[in-house]
């Protein structure tokens, strides 16, 4: 283990132990750096954001393609990575297993593991535990500490069952996740009733009706923006090229950014 990776590591372990934090979602290296400049503590990788980059819908990239996409954010910043590693691309426990070993030789310091399989439907839960386990194994089997997040999808999969969101939640904590997470929380009530049913730290995927103080009062250590802010990105993009295309208005070409300040160092 080279000690660039050891801290970033013990960083990312740090943070997951003071105050509640954002840890937003880039989804290239020049919005890595953005973001570090910005001074945010740590990132996550976007499997949606990351697939727009190559012209596909979320679900649509391969292990090989999302670990070189780890390394390029994982060169680009000094900040702790975190790789959103989808179902682990591959139904069984060893794939999760994989997924992970994988990421971390990329430089992830962190990653998660959800139970949707993108053939359309959730894993079993005794099947979904034995995939995060093997998960757990392997990040126990690393040279320095390694944040697994584990993912109950229900509420972004269409079948929003807190209490099996719960359960399926308390199940991971058990053999041994580090984090826990159920994207698709829309509520203070229903993100409260998921912080007070485990003891570990919890992730909540930020939704726009809710501030982060609002989020982190019901419990949250840390609130991520999963590919929002590509869509914020994207939607910027096409107004303006919808305004060229329509009207032949250049007035949204006016934005300027700091870039000489953004990507220094």
């Amino acid at each position: 283990m080279d000690e660039r990776t050891a801290r970033k590591a013990e960083a990312f372990a740090a943070l997951h132990a003071g105050e509640p934090f954002v840890i937003p979602n880039p989804w290239d290296a020049g919005s890595a750096r953005v973001l570090e400049a910005l001074g945010f503590k740590a990132l996550a990788t976007t499997s949606s954001g990351f697939a727009f980059t190559l012209g596909r819908l979320d679900g649509r990239t391969t292990l090989d393609e999302v670990c070189d996409h780890i390394a390029a954010l994982d060169v680009a910043t000094s900040l702790p990575v975190s790789a959103d590693l989808e179902n682990g691309y591959g139904p069984e426990p060893e794939d999760a297993a994989r997924a992970i070993e994988r990421a971390a030789e990329a430089g992830a310091v962190g990653g998660s593991i959800e139970d949707y399989d993108p053939s359309g439907f959730l894993y079993e839960p005794e099947h979904a535990v034995e995939r995060v386990a093997a998960a757990v194994e392997a990040a126990g089997s690393l040279a320095f500490p390694f944040v697994l997040s584990a993912r109950a999808e229900n509420h972004i999969r269409g079948n929003p069952d807190l209490d099996d969101t719960i359960a399926r939640l308390q199940s991971y904590e058990r053999v041994g996740a580090d984090v826990l997470y159920a994207p698709g929380l829309g509520t203070v009530e229903e993100i409260r009733a998921v912080c007070s049913a485990v003891s570990k730290p919890v992730n909540v995927l930020a939704v726009p009706a809710l501030s982060f103080a609002e989020i982190a009062g019901a419990g949250a250590q840390r609130v991520s923006v999963g590919g929002s802010l590509t869509w914020v990105a994207v939607k910027a993009m096409a107004d303006s090229a919808t305004a060229i295309r329509d009207r032949g208005d250049f007035s949204g070409l006016a934005a300027r950014v700091p870039l000489a300040e953004w990507l220094s160092g």
